[in-house]
């Protein structure tokens, strides 16, 4: 498919029950309007992640946008999608920053895993999705991804909270409130609005209870200063590109735009959220599949390798990373409407937003205690999508092929456990954990008697409801093994 739509319903509302296809559209207002709602559901997670990595959240606005343009290309329209920061690659960049990586480093590990998670979707999609499933079983995925989230533990009990704890808390408790309590899209958005009130909330302490004094990460040290300050807002422009990354004079990088830089040592330790997004762009596809009524397995490899080409455009400038947005899901499922070109009106605005230093400044005056109480729930989200996966491929604990060899996969990144392999080598964290998680689990495979190594199931991840059959359902003996 081109550039090109087919308009239905004579361009009106939809009557109820009736669908917008991927290749058909709405009237050109309507569609902006569509388009809009896009932004609004991508918009919190895809600023907040580059705030919690130390990157540009403006520039990851803006290149999110490029990212989509070039997802919606490469898939020829088939998978509406919009590629929102990947919060799958935050627990590696916490690792790299806390060895003495900058943000070139960040972004250049990041990149290489764009081009490593690229030519997966490449292998899926000439080989099929079986090379996936038995290297990665779900099992095996599940773990990963909890492993990832789990192991962020720390910076939110070292960076995040100790800025501003009784902001967090109330932020931490207004975002599961705000999850649970609000209705309809207003519930899918609770990290934004959590965002939202937690900075008014901060403004309001600052004028109630003065400023406050704790570890400031932009000094370096312990300041006293208002939460809230809007310095950086008032001097920067309107409209321009982001500043190129610089050092303060004290010696804090302020992150823009650059060049990424390579090192096989900060590589390594991103290379495991490769699993995490094969993983998450294939229950995206599957749920896409399942509300537009149509086969797209034959895509899934373009949609994966998509996604990785989107990820080392990004960041071959400084940008983040990228992955598909169960959000912008959310908001199909709401309204019927799968349209495309609701997608490429999200991606110009995002474009447009991306030329906005002031809005950057906005972003980046976020409270550090407001952070706090948002990274605290959405570390743990991540982690828990690992058991998701596993719920939902109905993974069999009581076989100890699935027991033992991913929980100690899990201990080793929790504990941030490190193995050195030479003096300037050293193997630790989400990086150890994913290697003994994969290495030990296909070992245990091996050695295992036949009845525990028969059945398997299909990876599946998305909505509740969009499961998959299982591939190879377990024999009688695999039965009567498990009870």
């Amino acid at each position: 498919m081109t550039l090109r739509w087919k308009v239905v319903y004579d361009g009106k509302t939809p009557p109820p029950g009736a669908v917008v296809r991927p290749d058909e559209r709405l009237s050109w207002g309507r569609t902006v309007g569509l388009g809009a709602q896009h932004v609004v559901a991508m918009f919190g997670a895809t600023f907040v992640f580059p705030l919690i990595m130390g990157l540009n959240a403006q520039l990851a606005i803006m290149m999110s946008g490029v990212a989509t343009i070039c997802f919606l290309l490469i898939v020829k329209g088939v998978v509406p999608s919009y590629l929102g920061t990947s919060a799958s690659f935050v627990g590696g960049v916490a690792a790299i920053r806390a060895q003495g990586g900058d943000s070139a480093d960040v972004t250049g590990a990041i990149l290489v895993a764009g081009v490593v998670l690229a030519l997966c979707g490449v292998l899926i999609h000439y080989f099929g999705s079986t090379v996936l499933h038995k290297v990665l079983p779900p099992v095996v995925t599940g773990a990963v991804v909890m492993l990832i989230g789990f192991n962020l533990a720390p910076v939110v009990a070292n960076t995040y909270w100790p800025q501003d704890q009784w902001i967090a808390l109330i932020v931490m408790l207004a975002v599961i409130l705000m999850a649970v309590g609000l209705r309809g899209f207003l519930g899918r958005i609770a990290i934004f609005v959590g965002l939202v009130f937690g900075y008014a909330l901060s403004w309001v302490f600052d004028r109630v209870f003065g400023q406050i004094t704790s570890f400031d990460p932009a000094a370096g040290e312990e300041t006293t200063r208002d939460r809230v300050n809007f310095d950086g807002v008032r001097d920067a422009d309107w409209l321009g590109f982001p500043e190129e990354t610089f050092v303060s004079g004290q010696g804090v990088e302020i992150p823009g735009w650059h060049l990424p830089s390579f090192s096989m040592t900060f590589i390594l330790l991103v290379l495991p959220a490769v699993i995490a997004l094969i993983a998450e762009n294939t229950g995206h596809v599957k749920a896409v599949a399942e509300m537009v009524e149509r086969d797209l397995d034959p895509v899934m490899g373009k949609a994966i390798a998509a996604d990785g080409v989107g990820t080392v455009i990004a960041t071959s400038v400084g940008g983040s990373p990228t992955t598909t947005y169960a959000e912008n899901i959310g908001v199909m499922a709401a309204t019927r409407v799968y349209s495309t070109a609701a997608y490429y009106v999200a991606a110009l605005v995002a474009i447009l937003f991306g030329f906005s230093p002031k809005f950057g400044a906005l972003i980046a005056a976020t409270p550090g205690g407001v952070l706090g109480g948002i990274t605290v729930v959405l570390y743990g989200m991540i982690g828990l999508l690992g058991a998701r996966i596993w719920i939902e491929n109905r993974v069999d604990f009581a076989n100890p092929i699935n027991l033992v060899p991913v929980s100690a996969g899990i201990i080793i990144a929790i504990g941030n456990t490190s193995l050195e392999i030479t003096d300037d080598f050293v193997l630790s964290g989400i990086a150890l954990g994913t290697i003994v998680t994969i290495g030990a689990y296909h070992l245990a495979r091996a050695v295992a008697p036949p009845h525990l190594r028969e059945g398997g199931a299909v990876l599946t991840v998305g909505p509740p409801g969009v499961h998959e059959v299982e591939e190879d359902p377990p024999s009688e003996t695999a039965r009567d093994e498990r009870g």
